[in-house]
C-alpha cells in the first residue's frame, strides 16, 4: 500500500486510469466547534479542494448497493399509498371482516398515523444506535421491524393490535430512512451521487404508486385492508436478504478505525474488501482498493483530530456540524411547512371540479398523481448532477410559489374556472419533486460530517416526521380559522421564505466527494 506523509495536508485521488486529482490546500487557521484543533503542534488545515477527476464506474457494480437501500425507502412510500386504501376498506361494514369496523375519526387517525409516529421513534432510536451499528445493519434492522409490522397489523384480531403493527412498521420507516440515503451516499461514485440518491425518492414515489394499485386491487374483497398491510412483508424479506449479502459502508468502517472503535488494521482490511466489493473486483484491483481506503482514512484522520471519540448531542449544534444542521434541517422543514400534505388534501376536490371522470374515485386519482410524482422526479433524477442541486432548488421552489398563488386565487375569486386549479395543482406537485422531494435527502446524505453524519441524520428525521405531524394535525383547524384562501397564502408566504433560504444558505454539492464537501462547509465557517 502506497504510504504517504501524515501531514495537515491531504491529497484526494482517484486511482482509477492512473489519474490522481489534484488537492489545492488552503493554509487558514481553523475552528472546529468553537476550539483550536491542533496536530503536532500546529494549526489544523482545512482543505478547499479543487476540480476533481472522474472516477471510473459501471452501471452494474452500482445498481445493487443502490436498490436494496432504495426499496427501504420504496417500503415509506408503499405505505402512504397502501394506508389510504387501507383506511377505507378498515372501515367498511361490507369489507372490513371484523365485527369492530366502526372506528371513530380518532381511531381511524390512529391508524393512519400510526406508522408516522413509530417513525419518530425510529428516528430518535437510530440517534442512540446508528453509529454502533452502522448503515447496513441498521437496515437490516429496518427490515426486521417492516416484516413484524406487516404481520402484526394483517393478522391483527383488534384495533390496539392494527395500531401496534403500525407503530412497528414505522419504526422500520424511521431507520430506513435514516440509513439508506447514507449508504446510498457514502458507497456511490461522487459524479453520479446526485442521480442515485435522487432516484431513491424515485423508489418511493414507485412504492407509493405500489401501495394505491394495491388498495385499488383489493378494495372490494372481504378483509382486504389485511392484504393491503401484508403486502410489505415479503418486500422488506427481499431487502433484508440484499443488505446481508451487500458490505458495510467503508467510510463507517474507516471512520471506526479513526475513532480507535476496534482494531485499526483489520477494519481497514475489510474496507478494502468492500471497496473491491462495490466497485467491482474485475475493475478495481487489491492495490487500487488499499490505495482508495488508504486516502479515505488518511482524510477522515485529519477531519477526527483534536475530537472526542463520540458524539455529544450539544457538538451538532457548534461549528460546521451546526452549519450542515441549518442546511439539512432547513431543508426538511421546509419540505413540509410549504404545505405540501395540504395541498394534495385537495386534489381530490379539484380534480372532481374540472369534470375528469377519474376523479369518481379517489383510489384512482391517487393513482393518476402517483404516476405524475413519479414522471417528475425522474426528471430531477436525470438533471440533478447535470444542473446542480441549487439550480433545482431555486427553480422548483419559484414555480411551486407561483402555484400556490395560483391555488388562493383559484379559491378566492375563480371557483368558476377549475382548469386553472388543476393547473395549479399539477405545477405544484412536479415543482415539489424536481426540487424539495428529492433534492431535501440527497443534500441531508450529503453535508454532514461523516463522523457527526449518523446522530444528525437522526436529528433530520426528527425535524422531517416531526413537521410532517404538525402540518398534518395543524391544517384541518388552520383552514377553519382562517378559511382556505388564507391557508394557501400562509403557505406561499413560507415558500417565499423558502426560497430566499435556500439562495442564501444552501450550497452547491454537485460533483464534489463528502469529504471536499465538508472542508466546503468548514471554510465557510471559519
Amino acid at each position: 500500500m502506497r504510504e504517504r506523509e501524515r501531514s495537515g495536508e491531504v491529497e484526494f485521488g482517484a486511482m482509477e486510469g492512473g489519474r490522481e486529482s489534484e488537492v489545492i490546500g488552503v493554509v487558514q487557521s481553523a475552528k472546529r466547534n468553537g476550539v483550536d484543533v491542533e496536530r503536532d503542534g500546529g494549526a489544523r488545515e482545512p482543505l478547499l479542494v479543487g476540480e476533481r477527476q472522474d472516477e471510473e464506474y459501471t452501471w452494474g457494480s452500482v445498481a445493487l448497493p443502490f436498490l436494496f437501500p432504495a426499496v427501504a425507502g420504496s417500503l415509506y412510500g408503499y405505505d402512504i399509498g397502501a394506508t389510504s386504501g387501507a383506511a377505507v376498506s378498515i372501515v367498511s361494514e361490507r369489507l372490513s371482516g371484523t365485527d369492530w369496523y366502526q372506528l371513530t375519526s380518532l381511531e381511524t387517525g390512529l391508524v393512519v398515523s400510526g406508522s408516522l409516529y413509530g417513525a419518530l421513534v425510529g428516528s430518535f432510536l437510530a440517534f442512540k444506535i446508528a453509529d454502533y451499528l452502522g448503515r447496513r445493519k441498521e437496515l437490516m434492522m429496518a427490515a426486521i421491524m417492516y416484516i413484524c409490522g406487516a404481520f402484526v397489523a394483517a393478522f391483527a384480531p383488534n384495533l390496539a393490535t392494527v395500531v401496534v403493527g403500525r407503530v412497528i412498521f414505522g419504526i422500520g420507516i424511521g431507520l430506513s430512512m435514516h440509513a439508506a440515503p447514507m449508504y446510498i451516499a457514502e458507497t456511490a461514485p461522487s459524479q453520479i451521487r446526485g442521480t442515485l440518491v435522487s432516484l431513491k425518492e424515485a423508489l418511493v414515489v414507485a412504492g407509493m404508486l405500489l401501495g394505491y394499485f394495491v388498495g385499488w386491487a383489493k378494495i372490494d374483497t372481504l378483509g382486504g385492508w389485511r392484504f393491503m398491510f401484508g403486502f410489505a412483508a415479503p418486500i422488506a424479506a427481499l431487502m433484508g436478504v440484499g443488505m446481508w449479502w451487500l458490505p458495510p459502508s467503508p467510510r463507517w468502517l474507516l471512520l471506526r478505525a479513526v475513532q480507535g472503535k476496534g482494531v485499526e488494521d483489520d477494519l481497514k482490511y475489510r474496507a478494502s474488501i468492500a471497496h473491491r466489493r462495490l466497485k467491482g473486483a474485475n475493475r478495481c484491483t487489491k492495490e487500487m482498493a488499499e490505495y482508495e481506503t488508504e486516502e479515505t482514512w488518511r482524510a477522515l484522520y485529519i477531519a477526527c483530530q483534536g475530537e472526542s471519540v463520540d458524539v455529544s448531542f450539544a457538538e451538532l449544534f457548534q461549528g460546521v456540524n451546526m452549519k450542515a444542521l441549518l442546511v439539512g434541517g432547513g431543508l426538511v422543514f421546509f419540505q413540509q411547512f410549504t404545505g405540501q400534505p395540504s395541498v394534495l388534501y385537495y386534489a381530490a376536490p379539484i380534480l372532481q371540479s374540472a369534470g375528469f371522470s377519474v376523479a369518481s374515485d379517489a383510489t384512482q386519482v391517487a393513482v393518476l398523481l402517483g404516476f405524475f410524482k413519479l414522471f417528475m422526479t425522474i426528471v430531477a433524477v436525470l438533471y440533478v448532477d447535470k444542473l446542480g442541486r441549487r439550480p433545482l432548488l431555486i427553480g422548483g421552489v419559484t414555480g411551486l410559489t407561483a402555484s400556490l398563488v395560483i391555488l388562493s386565487v383559484y379559491f378566492s375569486l375563480m371557483k368558476s374556472d377549475p382548469f386553472l386549479a388543476v393547473v395549479a395543482l399539477l405545477l405544484y406537485v412536479g415543482c415539489y419533486q424536481i426540487s424539495f422531494g428529492p433534492i431535501s435527502w440527497l443534500m441531508v446524505s450529503e453535508v454532514f460530517p461523516l463522523r457527526t453524519r449518523g446522530r444528525a441524520l437522526s436529528v433530520t428525521s426528527l425535524i422531517n416526521f416531526g413537521s410532517n405531524a404538525i402540518v398534518a394535525l395543524a391544517f384541518p383547524p388552520l383552514q377553519q380559522l382562517v378559511g382556505v384562501t388564507y391557508t394557501f397564502v400562509i403557505f406561499g408566504i413560507i415558500s417565499v421564505i423558502a426560497l430566499a433560504f435556500i439562495v442564501t444558505i444552501v450550497p452547491e454539492t454537485k460533483g464534489l466527494t463528502l469529504e471536499q464537501i465538508e472542508a466546503k462547509l468548514l471554510a465557510k465557517t471559519t
